[in-house]
């Protein structure tokens, strides 16, 4: 019997052991992976350094690609249909850490510009998976959200969305949350262009953690150098790895793609991909998931319910889990270092992760903090 041969992104955590009894596993860097790598490969399971195209996949055995991320602009979907190969991407695998990185950012920006949220309008593009959660944070927050989501639109009723000129206008904040489309209807290849930044708010802010090719960094260097802007934030850029080191030094926060890199969201995208594996040859594995996570190293947080800022509360508590401005740091000390700060990025649990010992609480913070996806103890359980 012909064992199956798995070629798997060396970065992709806690799957090791997972595919070892059932095929010939070989782990490789995923910007690294050739076609003499994949030739005689059943399957791939990749992230998006690896870019599944003709020229990687022509001649190989492989039937199925698996990519542990939400995005899968690096599959060329149209190549693989005409070749029979199937594919598979981890959709909102890694939303809830993108939330969490949405909430450190918009804090940080509260009490640096000394805004409060419930005086500000934040404009989210693009609602799904991960937009959903943005907007039911700022929700929680205090902010007035405004949505737009031109395929959800056509598609939906009893929803409401706003089209983008009119959101770009009325928005304090701006949140993209889009798929890389480079045509059709909703292209989204470089949306973020002069016009765009042109119909901002002046003295408004604006963030991105979607993809970098959606954004005309140029133009962005323009409204920020020229002040129609008051701060911009990336997770992503144009040409990964390489920085506009321009750009770099003008942006309020900049990070080198880890908004969705929450240990809970790489673990989720792992587990999807190899349950879509499983599922695909009958490997038997389709409720395999990983039994190795690794627990916050203070799992409880403490906090006093008697300060009674909601805003200086929630900042305090969330610079004991994760703090944006960390991750800044790291890229700004070293820019060149892009790559290797996403691949050995460090454990960053999410919020279900953490108990929030609250004392002096009347339940409104509790109440705040669990819509947060936190579970609180009380001052009643000790």
């Amino acid at each position: 019997m012909t064992i199956m041969k798995i070629i798997i992104d060396n970065k992709i955590p806690f799957i090791s052991g997972a595919l070892e009894a059932v095929a010939d596993v070989v782990y490789l860097p995923g910007n690294e992976t050739g076609p003499e790598d994949v030739k005689d490969a059943d399957a791939l399971i990749t992230r998006t350094r690896t870019k599944c195209n003709k020229t990687l996949l022509e001649g190989s055995k492989v039937q199925f690609i698996a990519t542990a991320t939400i995005g899968y602009d690096h599959i060329d979907t149209d190549y693989c249909k005409e070749n029979g190969i199937q594919w598979t991407n981890a959709p909102g695998c890694n939303s809830s850490s993108v939330e969490q990185y949405i909430v450190s950012v918009l804090l940080h920006l509260a009490n640096k510009f000394k805004f409060r949220p419930e005086e500000l309008t934040i404009g989210i593009i693009g609602v799904g998976n991960v937009g959903s959660k943005v907007k039911r944070v700022c929700d929680t927050l205090g902010f007035k959200v405004l949505c737009n989501d031109p395929p959800r639109e056509r598609n939906e009723t009893g929803v409401e969305f706003i089209d983008l000129k009119a959101l770009l206008v009325q928005s304090d904040i701006i949140s993209m949350h889009v798929p890389l489309a480079h045509e059709g209807r909703d292209k989204t290849y470089e949306m973020a262009d002069a016009s765009f930044f042109a119909s901002m708010k002046s003295g408004s802010f604006f963030i991105n953690t979607s993809r970098g090719e959606v954004v005309q960094e140029k133009e962005l260097k323009n409204v920020l150098k020229d002040g129609k802007l008051r701060a911009a934030v990336l997770d992503v850029f144009q040409k990964e790895p390489e920085l506009d080191q321009e750009l770099l030094r003008i942006l309020e926060l900049a990070t080198p793609h880890i908004a969705g890199y929450s240990t809970d969201g790489k673990a989720n995208g792992t587990y999807m991909s190899v349950q879509a594996l499983s599922r695909h040859f009958g490997l038997g594995l389709d409720n395999w998931k990983p039994g190795n996570i690794p627990p916050p190293s203070e799992p409880i947080v403490f906090t006093d319910g008697s300060e009674k800022d909601s805003l200086i509360l929630i900042t305090d508590v969330y610079q004991q889990i994760y703090d944006v401005n960390d991750d800044h740091q790291d890229l700004q000390k070293a820019p060149e270092t892009f790559e290797s700060l996403r691949g050995s990025y460090r454990l960053r649990r999410e919020a279900s992760a953490y108990s929030i010992r609250l004392y002096n609480d009347d339940g409104k913070y509790r109440n705040i903090f669990e819509q947060l996806g936190f579970s609180v103890i009380g001052d009643s359980c000790f």
